[in-house]
């Protein structure tokens, strides 16, 4: 088989053998691949750039089962997250999230694209000394706009029993819907609904299907943190009915918000 030229973001790797690693990368063309990175564990290897939160050119090679980098091109490092443990929590939740949605060895059109811009957020809020909030904020739209790629959007059209438009009386502060993970949003409150919004709430979620973080006239982000980590537990209880998982840095986002608010 000729070498093949394969371009995405590099997820994982781990240790494959004494000196090579296991490298698991998103591609718009292949989904998941899992790729072999022969010497790249050692110090000088040409290979050895072959790291997470890397995005790859790569030229492949093999004729049957675990194929072989043979050359690669660093386009973005995104390694510069490590210096704020909100960002790369919310970095490593959303790479979480691509694992669970995106299939193996098919094509996956438009994840990598997101992935990449929400990646490049998080890098220049980082760069800037940007707020914990924001980490948060882009997370949580992060993983609304991947589960609407991967096939399981949250429906924020209409109530899933009534059929009723989700159309919220922003200011109205006694109107309520519930999220039944097995269903969807449901006017009003349920009895054991996993989470319940207002009309702000629901309106906020709502906008995070746009590209832009929504935000006021002033360029602040719209929300407090309570709001946010609200969405954010709503994510999760999606993903956990729907994925049968959730990403586990959600945890560590919220243990970092937490350290960051708490007082000195």
């Amino acid at each position: 088989m000729p070498e093949q030229s394969l371009e995405g973001l590099a997820l994982s790797c781990r240790p494959l053998g004494e000196n090579d690693r296991l490298l698991t990368l998103l591609s718009d063309e292949e989904g998941v691949v899992r790729l072999a990175v022969p010497g790249a564990r050692r110090p000088r290897s040409s290979l050895a750039a072959a790291v997470p939160l890397s995005h790859l050119r790569l030229q492949v090679g093999g004729r049957s089962g675990l194929r072989r980098v043979r050359q690669l091109k660093v386009l973005r490092s995104y390694s510069g997250l490590a210096q704020q443990l909100e960002a790369l929590a919310a970095a490593q939740a959303l790479m979480e999230l691509c694992l669970a949605l995106v299939p193996s060895d098919a094509p996956s059109a438009g994840i990598l694209g997101d992935l990449l811009m929400q990646l490049g957020r998080l890098d220049a809020l980082v760069r800037e000394r940007g707020c914990d909030l924001e980490a948060l904020a882009i997370a949580v739209q992060g993983s609304v706009h991947l589960l609407a790629l991967g096939g399981y959007a949250l429906p924020l059209g209409c109530c899933s029993r009534s059929g009723e438009p989700l159309d919220p009386p922003v200011g109205d502060w006694d109107w309520r819907c519930s999220l039944v993970p097995s269903e969807g949003l449901v006017i009003g409150g349920v009895p054991g609904a996993r989470v319940v919004l207002n009309a702000s709430e629901l309106a906020l979620l709502q906008r995070l299907l746009r590209p832009s973080l929504p935000r006021r006239r002033d360029g602040e982000l719209m929300g407090p943190l309570p709001v946010w980590l609200h969405l954010l537990e709503l994510v999760e209880h999606w993903c956990q009915e729907h994925l049968s998982r959730k990403p586990r840095a959600f945890r560590l986002l919220r243990t970092g918000l937490a350290a960051g608010t708490a007082p000195s």
